[in-house]
């Protein structure tokens, strides 16, 4: 098991380009199992869950050629489906929760799909409930063998309906879409995610032939297709590590440029970390963030202290909440950070109180971050992560810490953000990688 050794209290300077979206790769290299012809992705990061679910399709014969450092070409002409009953298959799917999101298009190709149920982040309890009621919807009969935990669906045509989600669910929600390309006749699904990532993969599924309506609002429209093609596709900027990026410059009082970062998909994620004071600027695609002692967060209007929490998009996307959190902790002033998505997100902040900052914890859901404006420092320790978004949080606390911190199980950071030890160092951070 690698650690991370990390000197904080060194600036960073220089820019700093973010990988490809792991939200969105999850879903548009699943999106491959829809037809038997060629298709390109590029952009692809190089890291733990996404090779790994990449490992999985070539397990199921998906023939995957690695063209450059984040260029694949996906073909699915011949695939072993016996692959999904195996043994083999419960323990490598068991193993990334992305993997839920083969079920949609094998189901709409082959009229079945099946998936052990899936592990991931330990945030809290995340349910598919809205996966299999969308695929029941639409003509599927769902079966789940308790003793394995393991589920499968299968039908022999699929048939448009209408349905209303019962959550806005990100993966649920391309899922079924995958599922209902290829349905007989139309199908609309209210509630649906409208992140950009779901917009990106409507957009993949629509250069294949599918026809989507309604992509970016939470009302889509898809009249089924009997078959798709090939097609080539670009992945989005990750905004979670671009938001990581600004929290980190803030945190270290330094001056970096974070370039290509998609400004039109960012959403309230700028407008966020500027009410905790943080300056920004937009250099064409590019963000500037300048160097800055102080950073004073803002209250509300009515002069109560600003709240900051999760929703579906276009609101606060929640990965980043605990970035916010850590940030907080260096400002001047105090803000209430409700975590409203996931009861178990916030099961790091003792960790941050161990270095010094000045957090209460109401419940598994709220913290009240008391600022301490850069007056009294972090101070290195020894810790876990334990998940990634936790993780990366912590390695920001420690970059901003007086003395040396190692984080243990960087496993968890390493599935979620590609060669970060290189990549800081790069801009100046004292970090190694001790294996």
């Amino acid at each position: 098991m690698s650690t991370f050794v990390i000197e904080g209290g060194h600036k960073l300077s220089g820019s700093i380009t973010p990988q490809g979206a792991k939200n969105e790769a999850l879903q548009v290299i699943c999106a491959v199992l829809l037809t038997p012809e060629k298709v390109t992705i590029s952009n692809i990061p190089d890291i733990r869950d996404v090779n790994k679910l990449i490992y999985i399709l070539g397990e199921l014969g998906v023939k995957a050629d690695k063209i450059s450092s984040d260029t694949y070409s996906f073909q699915a002409d011949e695939l072993d489906l016996d692959y999904l009953e195996s043994e083999k298959f419960k323990v490598e799917g068991s193993s990334l929760r992305g993997s839920i999101m083969i079920v949609g298009p094998l189901l709409a190709r082959f009229g079945k799909g099946y998936i052990p149920r899936p592990g991931g982040d330990k945030i809290g309890r995340r349910r598919l409930d809205t996966h299999f009621e969308g695929f029941i919807q639409l003509g599927a009969t769902f079966r789940y063998n308790k003793d394995e935990r393991f589920y499968g669906v299968e039908a022999k045509q699929l048939t448009g309906t209408a349905m209303l989600l019962d959550e806005a669910s990100v993966t649920g929600t391309a899922n079924i879409v995958m599922a209902a390309v290829m349905a007989k006749g139309i199908t609309t699904i209210y509630n649906a995610a409208c992140e950009p990532y779901i917009q990106q993969l409507c957009k993949m599924l629509n250069s294949m032939g599918a026809k989507i309506e309604g992509i970016g609002s939470n009302l889509l429209q898809i009249k089924g297709v009997k078959k798709l093609g090939g097609c080539s596709h670009r992945i989005l900027p990750d905004m979670i590590e671009i938001g990581s990026w600004i929290g980190m410059a803030a945190m270290t009082r330094s001056s970096i440029t974070i370039k290509d970062v998609s400004w039109n998909d960012l959403g309230l994620i700028p407008r966020v970390f500027q009410k905790l004071g943080i300056k920004l600027e937009k250099r064409g695609d590019d963000i500037f963030i300048p160097q800055q002692d102080c950073y004073e967060i803002q209250n509300f209007i009515d002069g109560s202290i600003l709240t900051i929490s999760d929703a579906p998009w276009p609101g606060f996307t929640p990965d980043l909440l605990s970035i916010i959190l850590v940030v907080a902790t260096q400002a001047k002033g105090s803000v209430l950070i409700h975590q409203k998505m996931f009861e178990s997100r916030l099961f790091f902040v003792d960790k941050l109180i161990d270095m010094g900052a000045k957090v209460i914890l109401c419940d598994p859901h709220r913290a009240t971050v008391i600022g301490m404006n850069h007056e009294f420092s972090l101070r290195g320790t020894t810790m876990a992560s334990p998940d990634i978004r936790a993780g990366i949080s912590l390695l920001i606390a420690a970059l901003s810490a007086e003395g040396t911190s190692t984080i243990q199980n960087i496993e968890q950071i390493d599935r979620g953000y590609q060669n970060i030890d290189e990549r800081l160092q790069s801009i100046g951070a004292k970090i190694i990688r001790v294996d």
